[in-house]
């Protein structure tokens, strides 16, 4: 692992990657609902079944938008604080399956955008460990000012990918980081812009992810930029 920076025009088509990876099912599965629809000879049964599919599918496609609309747009002016309220919807509405439950413990509050941002980048890399399904959990402790914050993600199975942890830190292997490596790595910008510094750990059917005020780090609130820059 390599100390890594990333260009501003890198990160931004990194994540608009990710982001389109995200929507790209849903979507496509709209429009080939849409397609049999088109189909004169269809019966009732496969209409309705073609209809129930967009429909899904369209609710899918929202929630995932608004889901990334908080952990990775702007989500509001520089500065801006953001209700956790609106956290935990968009985040249950992300993660409403049959597979997976989610446990939020966070109080209600206004806090500052990218802790929020954090918090959801968190719960979104929580959800990746445990491809069974199983329990997230989500708590936080402090004031905005020093808040902590614990996602636990359990489940059969459960596993951390082995580059995580030195994504998390700015690190990447053979100084490269893909569309699929850019979550965690922005997520790491984000922890480093409001002062704070994720640890994880992973154990048979258990990983956790916490986030803790750095020694001596100064947040700002500001939108993260480039690694580059903040050095």
């Amino acid at each position: 692992m390599t100390q890594f920076s990333l260009d501003a025009l890198d990160l931004a088509a990194l994540l608009s990657s990710r982001v389109c990876h995200d929507v790209i099912s849903p979507v496509g599965a709209i429009v080939n609902g849409l397609e049999v629809l088109e189909d004169k000879d269809m019966d009732a049964e496969m209409r309705s079944h073609a209809l129930a599919l967009i429909k899904s599918s369209a609710g899918e496609a929202s929630a995932r938008l608004q889901f990334c609309r908080l952990a990775f747009g702007a989500a509001g002016s520089k500065g801006a604080s953001i209700d956790t309220g609106d956290a935990e919807l968009v985040t249950r509405q992300f993660l409403a399956d049959e597979r997976t439950q989610l446990n939020w413990s966070v109080p209600r509050a206004l806090m500052s955008k990218n802790k929020v941002k954090l918090l959801l980048n968190l719960c979104l890399m929580a959800d990746t460990t445990i491809p069974r399904g199983g329990v997230i959990s989500v708590s936080s402790s402090g004031d905005d000012e020093g808040v902590s914050f614990k996602i636990e993600a359990k489940g059969t199975n459960a596993r951390l990918a082995a580059n995580i942890a030195g994504l998390l830190a700015g690190e990447a292997e053979d100084g490269v980081i893909d569309a699929r490596a850019v979550q965690p790595y922005y997520a790491g910008l984000v922890a480093r812009a409001c002062g704070l510094e994720v640890s994880v750990s992973a154990e048979p059917e258990l990983v956790t992810f916490e986030a803790k005020p750095a020694a001596g780090a100064v947040a700002d609130g500001s939108t993260p930029e480039p690694q580059s820059a903040l050095a």
